[in-house]
């Protein structure tokens, strides 16, 4: 077996509208057209897709939460990471800063999913 690329994550979330303000007004993601009937969201990221599926439970699932990044987590790369700090802080969204001292950075969506943003 040979894997050439990463499709798509899906990521459970309990609420579309408050997940869809998040992924598309607070991280600026595209949402694509999607014929499923269950709900949910589908953005395109570059060659690769995010799927929000609605659960009627979250469970979460963090283990360490001094330092998110040691969690599940999705990681994007962004162009301006004091850009991005900004408009989370702007959100009221969390914002934790990597420990490693790289240039990255640790939010949650409105469920507990952590993101990761590096540049």
């Amino acid at each position: 077996m040979q894997i050439t690329q990463a499709l798509h994550s899906a990521i459970l979330v309990s609420n579309i509208e408050k997940s869809e303000h998040f992924y598309s007004k607070v991280l600026g993601l595209p949402k694509i057209d999607r014929k499923l009937k269950f709900p949910g969201i589908w953005y395109q990221i570059g060659q690769f897709q995010l799927h929000l599926i609605l659960a009627a439970e979250i469970i979460p699932d963090a283990v360490d939460c001094d330092k998110l990044g040691r969690n599940r987590h999705l990681a994007f790369s962004v162009a301006n990471l004091e850009q991005a700090k900004q408009q989370l802080a702007a959100n009221n969204c969390p914002v934790q800063m990597s420990a490693s001292g790289r240039s990255a950075l640790f939010t949650q969506d409105p469920d507990g999913n952590i993101i990761e943003l590096s540049e």
